[in-house]
């Protein structure tokens, strides 16, 4: 009885010591269960991998093929400004020419007299007339030489007048035969010797004259006056320099031209007369003057294969500066009523320039152009606010690009923008361009459109 009620209350799930079996099949059905979870786990995990990548892949593919299409499909017609082709003149110049500031006199004034400077007549950088005083030297040593010679003048004179009366005499007597002739002969020749020494002392006096003159030194030119080289009170020789009077008003500048250049300015020069030249500052940026070629020189030098020119300026304002280094424009031609279109429009390609024409539905097309400047179009657009002379290629009236070519092709719609004078807008447009620029599209486009 007590092994039964010992037996009844023993648990189902204790493992039965004299059972050994038994627990071996409990312990591998349990390891079979794990295994079988953790292979259902892996399979959902790469399940779920599998369905991302495929989902991933067909989203992909429904991409337009190409994004640049895709962003140009949502942004619609290109907007471009664009100009008309027009008439206009055109100036052709000549520039990159180097010239400097040359005074068209530039007078050192010296002293032609040795002695005592006693007085300094001008300022330094004064403005003189011609004739204007400037320095003296002490006159009294001229002047008594003076004196001296002039006394030497009248007794000489005095000398010859009586000769001239004893030869009148001796004339008189040798008709009468009264004296020799031999006698009145050489009382002729006494009258022509004092008359050569009157000449000598005449020319004495004159020439202690001039030197007083000299003592007074005075500006052979208008202009303006340099720093002064000696002070007064110092004795100076003959040769020493007073000061370094430069005539600036009017001034002219010397500058080289290419011997290439010298037909067609030859030309001009027949054609239009006085060329109209322009002087720019050193780093040819700034407009300084402008004037007109004078001439250019006789030959060319055989070194540089350049031959020197010679423009004048007026100079009142004093912004030309003696020996101011320069750039020099020269005005050859003017091509009147050419046709052109702004420098912005041209673009260069394969085939050569070209230009976007834009066609009465707003299409653009690649015109084939050819500059009258052919290349060296560029030089000329800076004197004609941009423009271009066009010599083959457009006809007046037509309409071109000018902004926002970057991504045009032949064939493409364009949306003109910015009244079509090509101000700016589509540049705007350009740089917003993007993904912000796309995005904001999608928000403005409609709930129905969107999806």
């Amino acid at each position: 009885m007590n092994e039964l009620k010992m037996h009844e209350n023993a648990s189902p799930l204790e493992p039965d010591a004299a059972s050994p079996g038994r627990r071996k099949t409990a312990i591998l059905a349990g390891l079979a269960a794990f295994r079988r979870s953790r292979i259902f786990y892996g399979a959902a995990a790469l399940l779920v991998v599998g369905a991302c990548y495929a989902t991933y892949r067909v989203i992909g593919t429904k991409e337009p093929a190409s994004p640049r299409a895709a962003r140009r499909a949502l942004a619609g017609p290109q907007p471009v400004a664009v100009a008309d082709v027009a008439r206009l003149d055109v100036k052709i110049v000549r520039h990159g020419l180097l010239g400097t500031v040359t005074p068209i006199a530039n007078v050192s004034v010296k002293t032609q007299l040795s002695g005592y400077l006693v007085d300094i007549g001008f300022k330094e950088g004064q403005l003189v007339e011609k004739g204007d005083f400037l320095a003296q030297i002490d006159p009294r040593p001229y002047e008594a030489s003076k004196a001296q010679y002039e006394g030497q003048l009248l007794r000489d004179q005095g000398l010859l007048d009586q000769a001239r009366d004893d030869l009148r005499r001796y004339q008189s007597l040798k008709k009468l035969d009264s004296i020799a002739r031999q006698q009145a002969d050489n009382q002729n020749w006494v009258v022509k010797q004092y008359e050569g020494a009157v000449k000598a002392d005449q020319a004495l006096v004159d020439n202690q004259s001039l030197n007083l003159t000299y003592a007074r030194i005075v500006s052979p030119i208008r202009g303006r006056v340099g720093l002064r080289k000696i002070d007064a009170g110092s004795y100076v020789s003959t040769g020493d320099a007073i000061a370094l009077v430069a005539q600036i008003d009017p001034i002219s500048v010397i500058f080289g031209v290419p011997e290439d250049y010298i037909p067609e300015i030859a030309s001009a020069q027949k054609k239009r007369g006085a060329l109209e030249v322009t002087v720019f500052d050193r780093s040819d940026t700034r407009q300084i003057a402008v004037g007109r070629l004078q001439t250019l020189d006789n030959s060319i030098d055989p070194t540089t294969g350049m031959v020197s020119g010679r423009a004048e300026f007026a100079n009142a304002d004093d912004k030309l500066y003696p020996n101011q280094f320069v750039n020099v424009h020269l005005l050859v031609d003017i091509h009147e009523k050419a046709l052109v279109v702004p420098k912005t429009a041209i673009r260069s390609g394969a085939s050569g320039l070209f230009v976007y024409k834009v066609t009465d539905q707003n299409r653009v097309v690649m015109q084939q152009i050819t500059p009258s400047a052919g290349e060296h179009y560029d030089d000329f657009a800076g004197y004609n606010s941009g423009m271009v002379e066009i010599a083959r290629g457009l006809t007046e009236g037509e309409r071109v690009v000018t902004d926002g070519a970057d991504r045009l092709r032949d064939g493409a719609d364009v949306r003109i923008v910015a009244g079509g004078d090509g101000a700016g807008a589509p540049s705007q447009e350009k740089r917003r361009d993007g993904p912000e620029r796309a995005r904001e599209r999608r928000q403005q486009r409609p709930p129905s459109e969107a999806q």
